[in-house]
């Protein structure tokens, strides 16, 4: 099995309760749910890239 990388997380304490709320739904740790949640978001993120054609990088300075 891989090593996971350790680190730090600071959450507003709303937030943490949802998230607690929500793995206890899922009968999974506060720890579990986080990473499922940003594994899910990383998918979700290179499917939308991997669907978009391809596009010169947008410039999102100030507009005229």
């Amino acid at each position: 099995m891989a090593q996971k990388k350790a680190f730090l997380l600071r959450l507003p304490p709303d937030l943490w309760e949802e998230i607690n709320r929500w793995s206890k739904d899922d009968l999974r740790s506060v720890n579990a749910q986080i990473e499922y949640l940003l594994r899910d978001a990383a998918r979700r993120r290179r499917r939308t890239k991997d669907d978009q054609p391809d596009e010169p990088a947008r410039d999102h300075g100030d507009q005229e």
